[in-house]
């Protein structure tokens, strides 16, 4: 699959195994899983860091093949979901600090660029999660108060 905003390939990956079972070594059950889902989200973690953990910590290798739902289903069901969707914030985030490269380095137009294509990402997820209710419809993005994003 081609990238969004050029036609290069990229390289390839590592591949998760098409078994989408839990393996028989994992120490956790289900139960604890969750738990320790709700509590790194209380702790102020997103998904995938709350994944990453999982994976580099705990040993967990895929939580929906152990739960049988995913990490944003689970958290959802214990309304522990943030209002904003993940992928949104870091994107966010994103562009705030490229527009705070921007303010000290007035003459990179390369990083503009960057700054274009990465607003033209945010408007196209916020219109998917318009449509699928994710966030409200009225909810605008404004490039001027990003600014509490950066870091």
């Amino acid at each position: 699959m081609a990238r969004m905003h050029s036609r290069k390939r990229g390289k390839h990956g590592s591949k998760r195994p098409a078994k989408k079972t839990a393996p028989s070594w994992i120490l956790h059950d289900q139960k604890k899983v969750e738990l320790l889902i709700a509590k790194l989200s209380k702790e102020g973690k997103s998904a995938s860091q709350i994944g990453t953990l999982l994976r580099d910590t705990y040993g967990i290798p895929s939580v929906s093949a152990l739960c049988g739902k995913s990490i944003s289903a689970i958290l959802k069901e214990k309304k522990l979901s943030p209002e904003m969707p993940d992928d949104l914030t870091a994107l966010f985030r994103k562009y705030a600090s490229v527009k705070k490269h921007i303010d000290t380095n007035k003459h990179d137009n390369t990083a503009g660029r960057g700054l274009q294509l990465t607003e033209s990402k945010i408007n196209r997820l916020v219109k998917y999660y318009k449509r699928t209710g994710r966030i409200p419809e009225t909810w605008k993005f404004e490039a001027d108060q990003m600014g509490f994003f950066a870091e």
